[in-house]
């Protein structure tokens, strides 16, 4: 039996802990296991946190570990509050520096790494972890976006190692990043940062993890997720089944949330939930079902209990207009529908000699393929009415998003189109029916992209498009992580790509066209010095209107130069059956487990009916 340290002692028996617990805390072991069931229709990669990008594994890491800070469960648009810090983080020097105060007594769970002993969450637990996305051995994917934050002293570290080929030095210290004492972080940074808390609340990638841990597990570390957070990992069988369990070291937390006043649905589950103790589920199942029809049915069949992301597929059989099927209605199913914070695009490479470059004729055929693609036919026979065109790459619910505004950014006109190729050169010249390149040798665009159900339905619609134009469209087919890290590497033509928001400001969208960030976010590898000038203003930049008229500009000479499509945002919705309570679907945060309920006597009813 594992020991459990409470209040400083240390109790192996059960009967124990339910004494010297308080009652509202007890566990009731005689009541039947909560399981929340649903499923993941991509596979997981792992659960280490400095070395994840993919948005599955991002969901269970985002369960298992903590960061200082959190998003409020039910305020929207948002509301960031402690979560192992003791307080919101004291600010200085123009919001240069920020100290961040952590509560004692949080511990991890239980590990062999720790020996048998209580291992405490202390301020160089987080100094280690973020340094750790520095180590070029550990080639995190979620260091180019913090080092956005501009910490003084890890970007240098970084390149240190990486010009002497000497181990990472994690015994330097740096004057940007410091444990005071024991539970006391200090950050400075380079330049005035505003919004550097919501840096501080992204437990998925930027988590507390313990040194020893990492070094006991070294290479299967992944496979090893240990963390101070609700959950632990008990079951992994990769890209089938991932199993987590309620962390009996994870401390006394109760819900208690800020809906907004007006906030009818979240008010209720206030009213319903706070002061329960977190998590209220005993247990998570997630099963990998990557096809659409199967994942549909294990729903609707009563073998999930929740289906995130209705597949657009079955939007007109679930939720015809809008609203809920009668037949899903008169089972009790929940509907929970949002504009989703996230967007579409196709990718340019801006650095390929075909549709590359800046001179008007390379711009004019990029604006001609943008002119020439039907989105709202892509909303209509691929997505099923669920998404609507966007207008900026800026996505709904962050700072910089306009809903008031047409940029151009969505405009369908083939005759436009047509004629920005006729005027810079893109003719037809030898009758064959396929426009050649200014120059007259062939043009043919290359997309890469991927074998699944949607992804051949796009490429149908581009082609017709494509055809229209008389341009010629060739297809490279190959897993999606081969494509990114093809794109990433500049070693494509074009790509679509969806991505969804990470933080509640715009900046990250606006990053996918900053030049230092080639390679990373900037997909496209586009350098426009009056845009870096416009998005290095915005970092420092406090709220506001001066603010958003930056955003303005930048977006106008994204669509001036069109290194992206702009495409859709997607309406997302998530269906539950009825003894599930409690879920709220977060804008840009991924934990949510702990915050719902599971009517155990219910499920396993249905269970048995089947």
């Amino acid at each position: 039996m594992k020991a459990l340290l409470f209040r400083g002692v240390a109790l192996t028996l059960v009967t124990a802990l339910s004494v010297c617990m308080p009652a509202a805390f007890a566990q009731d072991r005689t009541a039947p296991t909560k399981v929340l069931r649903y499923a993941f229709e991509k596979a997981e990669t792992g659960f280490d946190p400095a070395q994840i990008a993919d948005i599955y594994s991002r969901i269970v890491t985002a369960h298992i570990f903590e960061a200082p800070y959190q998003y409020d469960h039910l305020a929207r648009p948002y509301k960031i509050k402690p979560a192992t810090a003791a307080a919101m983080p004291q600010m200085s020097d123009n919001h240069r520096t920020f100290v961040v105060r952590l509560k004692p007594g949080i511990y991890f769970a239980d590990d062999p790494a720790f020996k048998g002993k209580p291992r405490e969450l202390t301020a160089q637990d987080y100094v280690y972890s973020f340094k750790r996305l520095y180590d070029p051995a550990v080639k995190s994917p979620g260091v180019s976006s913090f080092d956005e934050q501009g910490i003084i002293g890890l970007r240098e570290l970084k390149q240190e190692a990486e010009r002497t080929k000497k181990p990472f030095d994690y015994e330097r210290e740096v004057e940007g990043l410091k444990a005071l004492d024991r539970y006391t972080l200090q950050f400075k940074l380079r330049e005035p940062r505003p919004r550097f808390v919501t840096a501080l609340a992204n437990p998925d990638i930027w988590g507390a993890v313990a040194r020893e841990v990492v070094e006991a597990y070294g290479d299967k570390i992944m496979e090893h997720p240990v963390g101070t957070g609700p959950f632990v990992l008990k079951d992994w069988r990769r890209s089938s089944l991932i199993v987590l369990e309620r962390n009996p070291r994870f401390r006394e937390v109760t819900y208690d949330a800020e809906p907004n006043p007006d906030d009818a649905e979240g008010q209720a589950l206030l009213a319903r939930f706070k002061g329960r103790r977190l998590p209220m589920v005993d247990r998570v199942e997630v099963a990998i079902i990557e096809e659409r029809q199967p994942l549909w049915l294990s729903f609707l069949n009563e073998e999930q209990d929740l289906l995130e992301r209705l597949p657009n597929d079955y939007a007109g059989q679930a939720i015809p207009g809008g609203k809920l099927a009668p037949n899903l209605a008169r089972r009790g199913i929940q509907k929970y529908r949002i504009l989703s914070p996230d967007i579409t695009l196709a990718v340019f490479n801006v650095e390929h000699p075909v549709v590359g470059g800046y001179t008007p004729e390379k711009v004019a055929l990029r604006r001609a393929i943008n002119l020439g693609l039907d989105v709202q036919r892509e909303i209509d026979l691929v997505r099923h009415g669920e998404a609507v065109p966007a207008q900026s790459i800026v996505v709904p619910m962050t700072f910089g998003y306009r809903d008031d505004v047409r940029t151009g950014a969505a405009d369908y006109d083939v005759a436009r189109a047509k004629a920005l190729l006729d005027m810079y050169g893109y003719i037809d010249r030898d009758g064959d029916g396929w426009r050649e390149l200014p120059d007259g040798s062939p043009l043919v665009l290359e997309m890469a992209t991927q074998s699944d159900q949607v992804t051949r339905k796009l490429d149908e619609l581009w082609k017709k498009n494509m055809d229209a134009l008389g341009l010629r469209l060739a297809f490279k087919t190959a897993q999606w992580p081969e494509n990114l890290k093809a794109v990433r590497a500049g070693k494509f033509m074009l790509w679509r790509v969806a991505s969804s928001a990470a933080s509640p400001d715009g900046l990250g969208a606006m990053e996918r066209a900053y030049g230092p960030s080639t390679g990373k976010s900037n997909l496209a590898r586009i350098r426009l010095p009056a845009f870096d000038a416009l998005y290095e203003r915005m970092i420092g930049m406090p709220d506001g209107p001066e603010r958003q008229a930056l955003f303005d500009e930048a977006t106008k000479l994204l669509v001036a130069y069109a290194p992206y499509r702009i495409g859709v945002h997607r309406f997302h919705t998530d269906l539950a059956h009825p003894w599930v309570s409690g879920y709220r679907r977060p804008p840009y945060w991924l934990g949510w487990w702990h915050y719902v309920d599971v009517d155990a006597a219910r499920q396993q009813a249905a269970m048995a009916r089947r």
